[in-house]
């Protein structure tokens, strides 16, 4: 199992001057210090509008920033925006082979279709296309990437032949990633033959089997896959804190542990309220509605650090502790686990601690 450092960003108020830099800065140096310590690659997110959540609206400008200062890290997109408008598919072409090139092919391609209303509805975006939209945008990819000259006529974008530049350094592209969190999404990711990002926190490492599953069954009869060939890799997202000690570990991790969970599933459920002000169906949004009800009922706020903790939602503790709860992920089917290692407000010196004491203890046991 590969393990990845994972971004959102955050910047909790109260906000200064100085806060969104200082984010960034911390960022970047946490990235390197992960190639330092065998991290294998380095994820962040697209998203708008999420205020404290997450700042991480332009990473591509991040993944250079990045990559100038590594050499051996993979680097994903965590994901990259499908729909129209928020990235046309030859910008996303150009953007990811750009990247690749500077990178000397170390780049992961992570897609979605978002799921929050503000970002939706910020962009004035209807719900019901964004799935058609995704699929049909890393088609236009696919063949602007594999084509010297390509043309295409779709529904949602269409472009005369044209020579699509610069392409990729990985042959025949990088590898191709589908986000989502449904048990439905889980089979067409694998139906396209893509790589899939299992996109749920609080759950356990076997709920997340389960959904693997689905998704390996899917995979195992892909014959026309959406990329240039079939992908069958599956990762998921955690949270993580390591210290030297439980204590230490648990009083670092409590306060963002169980915020970030909490306002995620609010931030999809805001998707439920925003159709039924239209009057409209959740149709492919349906998992919006549970996590409404949850949030509506108070579920959502028994999930606190006990909870996550004995359910092994998280990685948390010592070392030791830290590679029990990986290796359920392993025995899950996990071939990348993401590591959330800033859900919300962790101080950068302990973030700099779990992620050496990983690169040191937890990641050396998966070798």
């Amino acid at each position: 199992m590969r393990f990845a450092l994972f971004y959102e960003i955050p910047v909790p108020r109260p906000w200064g001057p100085d806060s969104e830099r200082l984010a960034y800065q911390q960022t970047i140096e946490q990235a390197v210090a992960g190639e330092q310590y065998g991290w294998d690659a380095f994820w962040t997110v697209e998203h708008h509008f999420l205020e404290e959540y997450s700042h991480c609206s332009n990473p591509e400008v991040l993944f250079g920033a990045i990559a100038a200062r590594t050499e051996r890290m993979r680097l994903g997109f965590g994901v990259r925006l499908m729909p129209k408008p928020y990235n046309h598919p030859i910008r996303t072409a150009e953007s990811v082979a750009v990247l690749d090139l500077i990178s000397n092919g170390r780049v992961d391609m992570g897609t979605g279709r978002s799921s929050t209303r503000a970002e939706l509805e910020g962009f004035g975006i209807d719900p019901a296309d964004t799935r058609a939209m995704w699929q049909e945008a890393i088609g236009h990819v696919v063949g602007c990437w594999t084509n010297d000259e390509y043309e295409f006529e779709g529904k949602h974008w269409s472009m005369p032949r044209r020579r699509v530049l610069p392409k990729p350094i990985q042959s025949p592209h990088p590898p191709i990633w589908g986000a989502t969190s449904s048990e439905d999404g889980h089979r067409q990711v694998g139906d396209l033959g893509l790589g899939l990002c299992s996109f749920a926190v609080g759950v356990a490492p076997e709920e997340v089997k389960e959904k693997i599953d689905i998704y390996r069954q899917a995979i195992s009869t892909c014959t026309a896959p959406l990329g240039a060939y079939v992908h069958n890799q599956a990762s998921t997202f955690t949270m993580a804190v390591c210290a030297p000690t439980t204590a230490e570990a648990r009083a670092t991790a409590r306060e963002s542990f169980e915020w970030y969970p909490k306002a995620g599933a609010r931030l999809i459920a805001s998707v439920a309220d925003m159709q039924a002000d239209r009057g409209q169906d959740l149709g492919s949004y349906a998992y919006a509605a549970d996590l409404k009800q949850v949030a509506d009922d108070g579920s959502l706020d028994l999930m606190d650090l006990d909870y996550l903790e004995g359910i092994g939602a998280c990685v948390l503790g010592t070392p030791d502790e830290c590679i029990e709860t990986c290796q359920r992920y392993e025995a899950a089917g996990v071939d990348q686990l993401l590591c959330l290692v800033n859900p919300y407000k962790i101080p950068h010196d302990a973030v700099m601690q779990t992620i050496r004491m990983m690169g040191e203890h937890v990641i050396p046991a998966f070798r």
